[in-house]
């Protein structure tokens, strides 16, 4: 897999200033749109897409709020070098990411493994919001951070929330990223509390959390051409 654009969330405070937005790139083009949509129908059937919520529109361009992208390939790395041979060869598709290329600020690429034991990512219906949580770990212990969450897992299955788990084999090594889909924020909390009552998570909490170098928490909205909504 390949994502392009998780224990408490982090609140980033952002001060609003009565600065002019940069104006938004102009919209792509028909045939660029329905190049960009074919590549997800052909490799992101299971996949998804989500922006973060802006509580301060003003306080930065639109450009600059986060988008996770989540690609799917079934057949592994052939699987990959096939699409992306096929996409270098796509004019459409090359110009598309010329005027996508316009809109950004940074970017970053990971290619991911699914773990074994977690749930496979599956369409979804709405309305829901997602919460996107990564996890750097310690150099040499993903083998201990997945057997502890073996077991973890199992406490967080009774509303359908877990949604995917996987972790880095190129970019950014020894990350890992939990996808949860909530109906809302007040349930997110629920779901969360609830499993505190659980005989076993407080013992598996106490054992992941030394592993953990540094943790991130973003929730997300589901962008209209995701699956999972």
């Amino acid at each position: 897999m390949r994502a392009g654009g998780w224990c408490a969330p982090r609140v980033r405070r952002r001060r609003c200033s009565a600065q002019t937005p940069k104006p938004p790139p102009p919209p792509l083009s028909r045939r660029r749109r329905e190049a960009a949509g074919a590549r997800w129908r052909r490799e992101c059937c299971c996949g998804g897409a989500w922006r973060e919520p802006a509580p301060c529109r003003a306080s930065r361009p639109a450009a600059a709020w986060p988008s996770v992208h989540l690609w799917r390939y079934e057949g592994g790395y052939p699987a990959l070098n096939e699409v992306m041979n096929k996409l270098r060869q796509n004019k459409e598709f090359t110009e598309f990411r010329k005027e996508r290329g316009n809109m950004l600020l940074s970017r970053k690429n990971q290619l991911l493994l699914e773990f074994s034991f977690w749930n496979e990512p599956v369409p979804r219906a709405g309305p829901n919001i997602y919460e996107l949580r990564s996890y750097q770990l310690r150099p040499g212990t993903m083998i201990e951070w997945g057997n502890y969450w073996a077991r973890a897992i199992r406490f967080r299955q009774d509303n359908n929330e877990a949604v995917g788990g996987f972790f880095s084999q190129i970019g950014q090594l020894y990350m890992v990223h939990h996808l949860w889909a909530y109906k809302d924020l007040q349930t997110r909390e629920d779901i969360r509390n609830a499993a505190w009552h659980k005989p076993g998570w407080d013992e598996l909490v106490y054992y992941t959390v030394p592993l953990i170098q540094e943790m991130e928490s973003r929730i997300m909205i589901p962008l209209k051409i995701s699956p999972l909504q």
